[in-house]
């Protein structure tokens, strides 16, 4: 056996072992390795854009690779989201999505492309938005006043929405349903509208966002008569919550957060869901959160999936007894 022979099959042997060593490597690679992408399924500008951009900074900061944000929206958030739901689980292409895209549209809408148990891996929960329930200036300026109203004029008291199936419209519906009232339901194509039409008196009330609506309440446009949350907002400190009316069945919010395609890895889960949870506990979030008119609401991926069932399980009964349908 010659010298020559021996040297040739160290060398094969040293570059196959460089090469399983390389294989082992690359598949306990720690995840991330490359940019994130953020899919917000809304247009630039909104609520869940205005969160997603501080929370991406945050998550690239501490996950050691950039996170970007990209907008797909269209069919009230269906797209974008349907989007995330049928990419790949990598852990790369994450959704920051709100209650109303993965609870309730699939109960309205009966041809999606996801579900809300099978085609997501909940991550985390980030932040609530309440509803605030407003009037026009001089109109009821409490609770008490505004149901008496309606009580005394069935069927005339309207309340305005940014669309059929919309927050704004099912909140109108539980209030209806929770108090046995006839209100008359006015449709706008868009919260702007709406609020601006409640805020010159053409529509006597809606259940608008709080932060969408923050801007006229503060301008005195809007007066506001009960915040949607058990507790008061800190936003709007002096004005009461549902619950503390007498009415908890009434305590609802809109939660927002970051879900991945069905099946991502646990590594990813984890380390992003721990990663959001430092964010929502730092003061500056919050501080940014509160001044917008939003709370910060931090679940893990357990608590954000008990948090879909809830959401979708309230708002089923809702939708049933209001028969509201978009596309039968």
């Amino acid at each position: 056996m010659s010298s020559g022979w021996v040297r040739r099959v160290a060398r094969r042997g040293v570059v196959a072992l460089g090469l399983a060593l390389g294989c082992v490597s690359a598949a306990h690679a720690a995840w991330p390795e490359k940019p994130i992408r953020l899919i917000v399924p809304f247009p630039p500008g909104g609520l869940a854009d205005l969160v997603a951009r501080p929370l991406a900074e945050g998550l690239g900061e501490k996950l050691g690779q950039p996170v970007v944000v990209e907008n797909r929206g269209g069919a009230s958030g269906t797209i974008g989201t349907a989007f995330v739901a049928g990419a790949q689980p990598d852990g790369y292409t994450l959704l920051f999505a709100t209650a109303n895209e993965i609870a309730v549209s699939p109960l309205l809408y009966r041809e999606l492309r996801y579900t809300p148990f099978d085609s997501f891996t909940p991550v985390a929960s980030v932040v609530d938005f309440p509803s605030i329930l407003v009037t026009a200036p001089g109109e009821p300026k409490d609770f008490n006043g505004l149901v008496e109203q309606v009580r005394a004029r069935p069927g005339a008291v309207s309340f305005a929405s940014s669309g059929a199936g919309t927050t704004n419209h099912l909140m109108a519906e539980l209030f209806r349903d929770a108090l046995n009232l006839d209100v008359l339901h006015v449709h706008y194509k868009g919260g702007g509208p709406a609020m601006a039409d409640v805020a010159a008196g053409h529509v006597e009330a809606m259940f608008a966002t709080l932060p969408s609506a923050l801007g006229l309440i503060n301008g005195q446009r809007l007066q506001p008569i009960a915040v949607s949350s058990p507790q008061r907002s800190a936003a709007l400190p002096d004005v009461p919550s549902v619950s503390e009316l007498g009415h908890p069945e009434l305590a609802v919010t809109i939660w927002a957060g970051v879900l991945g395609p069905a099946g991502m890895p646990d590594e990813a889960t984890r380390k992003l869901s721990g990663a959001v949870a430092e964010i929502v506990q730092s003061p500056n979030f919050q501080a940014f959160l509160t001044r917008n008119g939003a709370t910060p609401q931090y679940a893990d991926a357990a608590g954000l999936k008990q948090a879909i069932a809830d959401h979708y399980a309230r708002w089923s009964r809702t939708i049933q007894r209001a028969h509201i349908a978009l596309n039968p």
